[in-house]
Formats: C-alpha cells, sequence, structure tokens
C-alpha cells in the first residue's frame, strides 16, 4: 500500500528537487514540506490548511492533489485527529469545583463519624505508674489515661485532670494488698492494670 507520504518524497527526487526549492514555488514553509514528508505529526499545521497544503504540494509535483489528499487523510490526519482527541484535559468548571467541595466534604465527614464511632466504642488507654513497696504504709498510686475516661481505684472513684492523669494514695499495711486500676470509656469499654503488693 503507497503511503502519500513516500509518493511525494519520490515524486520530487525523481525530479531533482529539494524541499526549499518547492518551497519558493508553491510558499509553503520548508518546515511544513518535511512534516509531511516524515508524517510528523505534531509539526504539521491545524485543518484545513494541512489539507490545503498537501494539496498544493501534490499539484506542484505534478500529481493529482485530489488523489494525493485522500491517501494522506487516510495515513496521516485520521491518527492526527485521533491523537490530538485523546490529549484532551479535563477542563475546571464551577459544576466540576462544586462537585470535588461536595465529595471532600462528605468524605471528611464520613472520615470524622468513623473516627468517633472507633473512639467511642474502643477501651480507654491506660498506664499506670506502679511504685516500689517501701517501710511507708501508702503508697501513691498514678498514671494517665484517656481524657473522656472515668478512673476507678480499688472500686473508688479518681478525679482525672485536664491532662489525663489521675493519682490516689492507698494503704496497704503490712498485709498481702491488690490494687485494680480501671478506666472506663463513655461507651462502657473498659480497661484493667493491677498488682499485688506483699
Amino acid at each position: 500500500m503507497h503511503r502519500a507520504s513516500t509518493i511525494l518524497k519520490t515524486t520530487r527526487l525523481d525530479k531533482e528537487l529539494n524541499l526549499d526549492e518547492i518551497s519558493k514555488k508553491t510558499k509553503i514553509p520548508t518546515k511544513y514540506l518535511e512534516a509531511i514528508e516524515l508524517e510528523d505529526i505534531q509539526n504539521l499545521p491545524d485543518e484545513p490548511y494541512c489539507s490545503l497544503i498537501v494539496k498544493d504540494y501534490a499539484d506542484s509535483l505534478g500529481l493529482n492533489g485530489q488523489n494525493i489528499l485522500s491517501i494522506f487523510r487516510r495515513d496521516v490526519l485520521t491518527r492526527k485527529k485521533y491523537l490530538s482527541g485523546s490529549k484532551k484535559t479535563i477542563s475546571i468548571t464551577p459544576q466540576l469545583s462544586f462537585a470535588v467541595v461536595v465529595v471532600s466534604v462528605v468524605i471528611i465527614f464520613s472520615a470524622y463519624l468513623l473516627f468517633e464511632y472507633v473512639k467511642f466504642n474502643s477501651p480507654p488507654h491506660l498506664e499506670v505508674k506502679w511504685p516500689e513497696k517501701n517501710n511507708n504504709p501508702t503508697l501513691e498510686i498514678t498514671g494517665t489515661t484517656d481524657l473522656e475516661a472515668t478512673v476507678r481505684i480499688n472500686g473508688d472513684l479518681v478525679i482525672v485532670d485536664a491532662e489525663g492523669k489521675f493519682s490516689k494514695s492507698v494503704n496497704i499495711g503490712n498485709s498481702e494488698t491488690k490494687i485494680s486500676v480501671e478506666s472506663q470509656a463513655r461507651g462502657g469499654q473498659s480497661t484493667t492494670d493491677q498488682r499485688v503488693y506483699k
């Protein structure tokens, strides 16, 4: 199958003409003549100029310009139209911007609700700093937990400050004493830490 670019180039070379001579004769810029012969889609002019140039180029070589143009359209222009159509970018319209904002708000709100749900249904964090037993019959039990949790030490309610810290003095005496620290979240889940002092 003959290609228009090959026919044009072969005919030009048979007539011993260079592109500059064709350019002077037809007033077609040399870069466009080169693009036609190389089927360089990127450097071809837009329609309808491309078709006119191909036809004039073929006519100047004594070829049937309309026939050559038909072949060129089959070979190159259809591909150029396809490539230019596939490179179309998404234009940002007010409707698209609004849709993006709405979707973003829905995603953020859903993530917030999920976070709150997980937080509400998860047991609270509890870290107890157990002191070493000494000769003092009283031990200071301290630790940290979630801000909204309630803490009980051996069943007694303990105040949790604004940083999640708590403390309570517990009398252990000389006998074996079990100390239990429980932190309970608003949803009812709890975390417990225990230690036995002998």
